[in-house]
């Protein structure tokens, strides 16, 4: 086997952060290619997304109050996990001897979570984590924005009953997460309200939403209607904000809170009768596949601002800091 065939069986590229900071701490690095274990797929990724997730990880830019979870998450003088990328969408290039469920040629799609390790072009994965084959109707890019929101708004709408007539309102609407709660909400019946700015109205409008609230005119808590359940994807909608916007038995659902919220979550759902939770229902392979079977089936489109390639992730970072992004950006990675 020559040097070259050597490299390329055992290295791999990969868009490494070793210090926390700004945009231009990530680098693409050569490194090693992991090899799976007994319970392990080896995944070679073909996309996946640079989310407010990484932004934060990356920036050390947690929400309000929150800097104790710093050095038990995201590490105390560098990151922890140094290759950040909480999604992919790829090939299974290997298995373990352990593994049943897929084999070599599989088209995944793969929630890596808070162990990271998606912008490379191999990880790792257990084979009970949340992995789904990938739409046959999607591009690798699509499938990737699909991971992330999707993962999180299944996780977070699975706490609540929505069904036929149930009033949601997503804050935060156009971007990855409400993008996709905005369409897995209405895809249950419910009758959706989405809080967007006015350029993103139209965007919205077409994922379903029934109505929608410029946040730079309007303030939907002070607007006098009451909804059984609201996804706060910004973090500026505090239990104490929205009490009186949900009728009594709804539910906030908070996917951002800074340490206030986290603390006061449980308390407000006993004294209120409404449930404030900061944490999702668990979401594995089974469920996860629901959106595969929505995407397949048309119910649920992602949405795609910006797609970079590798060698451009310093850019991809710069343009998630400035926060206006629609949906997802997209890291292109083989």
């Amino acid at each position: 086997m020559s040097e070259t065939q050597v490299k390329a069986a055992t290295r791999m590229r990969a868009a490494v952060a070793r210090r926390f900071g700004g945009p231009e701490v990530v680098q693409v690095e050569d490194m090693p290619k992991p090899v799976p274990r007994a319970d392990e797929l080896l995944i070679r990724v073909h996309a996946s997304t640079v989310s407010i997730a990484d932004h934060r990880t990356r920036a050390r830019d947690l929400p309000k109050g929150l800097w104790f979870y710093i050095p038990l998450s995201l590490g105390v003088f560098r990151p922890r996990h140094p290759i950040l990328g909480m999604d992919v969408a790829g090939t299974v290039e290997a298995v373990g001897s352990e593994v049943t469920r897929f084999a070599p040629g599989d088209e995944v799609m793969v929630m890596l979570g808070a162990e990271y390790g998606g912008h490379a072009e191999y990880v790792t994965v257990t084979h009970d984590g949340a992995i789904a084959p990938k739409p046959r109707n999607l591009t690798w890019e699509e499938t990737a924005a699909l991971v992330f929101g999707g993962h999180t708004a299944l996780a977070y709408l699975g706490m609540a009953e929505i069904g036929p007539g149930t009033e949601v309102l997503v804050n935060g609407a156009s971007g990855a997460v409400g993008t996709a709660a905005v369409q897995l909400a209405k895809h249950r019946g419910a009758r959706v309200t989405a809080v967007c700015s006015g350029r993103n109205a139209e965007l919205v409008r077409s994922l379903g939403a029934d109505r929608v609230i410029d946040h730079t005119v309007q303030d939907f808590a002070a607007e006098g209607r009451r909804y059984d359940v609201i996804v706060e994807c910004v973090g500026n909608a505090p239990f104490e904000r929205v009490e009186h916007a949900l009728v009594p038995g709804g539910a906030l659902l908070l996917v951002i809170a800074d340490l206030r919220g986290a603390l006061t979550a449980s308390r407000h759902t006993k004294r209120s009768g409404r449930l404030v939770t900061m944490r999702g229902a668990t979401i594995g392979g089974a469920e996860f596949a629901e959106l595969t079977a929505l995407a397949e089936a048309g119910e649920l489109r992602p949405v795609i601002d910006r797609t970079y390639d590798l060698a451009d992730v310093v850019e991809a970072h710069r343009y998630v800091d400035t926060g206006r992004k629609r949906g997802n950006v997209v890291l292109r990675i083989a």
